[in-house]
């Protein structure tokens, strides 16, 4: 006997591997606090105080395979009076079983998700109720891993849910690996003002396609991607992009002047950069929550991992010549974006407005967006954050929509108004000037 046994569970014969040493501490908990004992009890109770929890465990793998409550919730639990002290899963959990799942999870972005939340300086304007109550940003970046602080204080304020990150594509109690593999799965994240890949891929050609094979009026065997595909290329749980979240990259392009140039104030907006193009700590930060793609290695590995993808369906040569296109739109959505940073950073620097206290250097802050003092920088946050995103993502997901005129159209019309803004502004100073020199004049006659 080897130490490790293949499953297949995938309908197209994907085989995972699950280590036995793994799964016998699994089955040996089960054992310790088996269900005639513990699980019986666990039962009775709850299909009475919650019955759809029980019916969803009584359809899971986890309940053929004898895996009963205690083996994720602990023993200790046994009445009502004492339901705090029941255990809620973490990832560690899931890795008893599923280590090699939770190995690649753990470096992927989703596993940086509370982290790259909490470091957000906007994240700290966010009432309580929108942020550690789940229903804002919490909502979804819940999904990232925990530190035991994070879970105590999450606890603590009431919102010491899930904390298994894993449960947010396999819905507890269920846990089903079927569900997990459908597009509508990342639905619930991934839609919406700054995530709104959902209704890019869902209305391209290639979610059109795969969503007529779920209901039946293409054949089953219709190849059509889904975000796995894609995303998840093999089953791997890292999810990774070759742009990262923020779209931006070092090294910075040498071979493209202005590129290089507007890339740069880009990152001096985002506070990785200081006036004078030197990294800052904020850079840490960023690299640590994977949000962008720091070196040409990096950047190469995903986009060879996404053309090998494409090269399933499409050859080579026309799956990066797309792919390139979507590099372009990048390019062409920075020269508009760092052009209205540069606007609002010269109004800072002459005086017409004043510098919000927060802002590190001389550049509005682009992860400051929920608490823009002024209109003109909030239009400028939304030109970051959900047109420029639109357009470059909008162009990747094969969206001719979303790449035209809810990003790149969008873009446009943000720096047509930043500029009047700024028009506005500096004519406004310039008249309230004008206007105290006159009073100054005839006072001293």
């Amino acid at each position: 006997m080897t130490n490790s046994q293949t499953i297949h569970t995938d309908p197209r014969k994907r085989s995972t591997t699950v280590p036995i040493f793994s799964c016998a501490l699994m089955l040996l908990s089960a054992l310790v606090f088996p269900l005639s004992s513990q699980g019986d009890n666990c039962i009775e109770c709850h299909e009475q105080v919650s019955p759809n929890i029980v019916a969803d465990w009584q359809n899971s793998r986890h309940a053929g395979k004898g895996v009963g409550c205690a083996v994720c919730h602990g023993p200790d639990h046994q009445q009502h009076e004492d339901a705090s002290k029941v255990r809620m899963p973490t990832p560690e959990t899931c890795n008893m079983c599923h280590a090699k799942q939770v190995a690649q999870f753990k470096k992927g972005k989703h596993a940086f998700a509370w982290a790259a939340m909490n470091a957000m300086p906007t994240t700290h304007q966010l009432p309580m109720a929108l942020r550690e109550g789940m229903k804002g940003c919490g909502g979804c970046h819940k999904i990232g891993l925990k530190s035991e602080q994070d879970v105590k204080a999450l606890k603590e304020h009431g919102g010491g849910f899930g904390l298994a990150s894993c449960d947010a594509c396999h819905t507890r109690h269920a846990f089903s690996v079927k569900e997990a593999r459908q597009p509508q799965a990342c639905q619930t994240c991934h839609m919406g003002f700054d995530h709104p890949q959902w209704e890019m891929y869902s209305s391209s050609k290639h979610g059109v396609r795969y969503l007529l094979k779920q209901n039946g009026t293409l054949p089953e065997n219709t190849v059509a991607p889904t975000c796995q595909t894609c995303h998840m290329q093999e089953g791997n749980h890292e999810v990774r992009t070759g742009w990262g979240f923020l779209a931006v990259r070092l090294p910075l392009p040498e071979n493209d002047e202005q590129w290089k140039q507007d890339q740069t104030t880009i990152l001096q907006a985002l506070g990785v950069l200081d006036p004078e193009g030197n990294p800052t700590k904020r850079l840490d930060v960023v690299k640590a929550a994977q949000v962008a793609r720091l070196t040409q290695a990096e950047f190469d590995a995903e986009r060879d991992k996404m053309v090998n993808t494409c090269r399933q369906c499409h050859s080579e040569k026309f799956a990066r010549t797309q792919l390139e296109k979507g590099d372009d739109m990048i390019r062409e959505s920075d020269h508009l974006l760092a052009q209205a940073i540069r606007i609002i950073a010269g109004l800072y620097q002459d005086g017409t407005l004043e510098k919000p206290p927060g802002y590190a250097y001389a550049f509005p802050d682009l992860l400051t967006f929920h608490d823009a003092p002024r209109p003109i920088e909030q239009r400028l946050f939304e030109m970051h954050l959900k047109h420029r995103m639109r357009a470059f993502q909008g162009t990747f997901h094969a969206n001719p929509d979303y790449a035209l005129w809810y990003g790149w159209s969008e873009m446009v019309r943000d720096l047509a108004e930043i500029k009047e803004m700024a028009d506005e502004l500096r004519e406004k100073q310039h008249s309230g000037a004008a206007a105290h020199d006159n009073r100054g004049a005839m006072a001293s006659r």
